[in-house]
């Protein structure tokens, strides 16, 4: 928890909830321990997706669907690409798009994506957001950038690891500390790459957002 949960729950009791039937998925996701975005992630998410009414979206991480039918509901003639390489999870979220009838809007590639993302077309995005395994985001930045237009919005969720980014590599379990270190580096190469411009919030469990510069490859 970055911020206090009083202070959270009060700003998530602020939000307009759900629709019935994402709510419901919602629910099934935490009930199983299928990562999902936090409700506070869902306020911003929803508020950028209003603002900036992208055309095409790429997600980095399907996992069981709940994030791409989340942006299709505020965007219903947008067309998303999304990406998962976990097998167990990839049927599950065919079935909610198919539940949803959302499987001609939301297209699911499956496979690693450092091997799918060079198969995508240049600048073809307006709106990526990024919510796949932490320790690649590092590795993922390069072909994001080639695919993301001028002018174009990246947001990378769960960047502060729970508070855990502003502590000593030593002070994290060794079995975190690859993606400690990976994701300090990411931060840090957003903050100084001369063609974005960057911020780092302290929603839900850490969001960047990442504007691509005009001219930028």
């Amino acid at each position: 928890m970055i911020v206090g949960q009083r202070l959270t729950d009060f700003v998530n009791a602020q939000d307009v909830g759900l629709p019935k039937e994402l709510e419901a998925l919602y629910q099934e996701a935490l009930s199983t321990d299928v990562p999902v975005i936090r409700r506070e992630t869902q306020s911003l998410l929803r508020f950028l997706l209003a603002d900036r009414k992208p055309k095409k979206i790429l997600e980095v991480g399907t996992a069981i669907g709940f994030s791409a039918l989340f942006m299709s509901s505020h965007l219903p003639e947008c067309e998303i690409t999304t990406i998962e390489n976990y097998d167990k999870r990839i049927p599950i979220a065919r079935e909610n798009f198919r539940r949803f009838q959302k499987q001609e809007q939301i297209t699911l590639i499956e496979g690693d994506a450092e091997e799918v993302l060079p198969t995508l077309p240049d600048e073809e995005y307006e709106f990526v957001f990024m919510d796949a395994a932490k320790g690649q985001y590092i590795h993922f930045l390069p072909q994001i950038k080639r695919v993301l237009c001028p002018g174009g919005l990246l947001v990378s969720d769960n960047v502060l690891q729970e508070g855990e980014i502003v502590e000593s590599r030593f002070a994290v379990t060794r079995r975190n500390r690859t993606i400690h270190g990976r994701m300090r580096e990411y931060l840090s190469v957003l903050m100084r790459d001369e063609g974005l411009v960057s911020t780092i919030l302290t929603v839900g469990d850490g969001v960047a957002l990442t504007i691509k510069k005009e001219g930028t490859i």
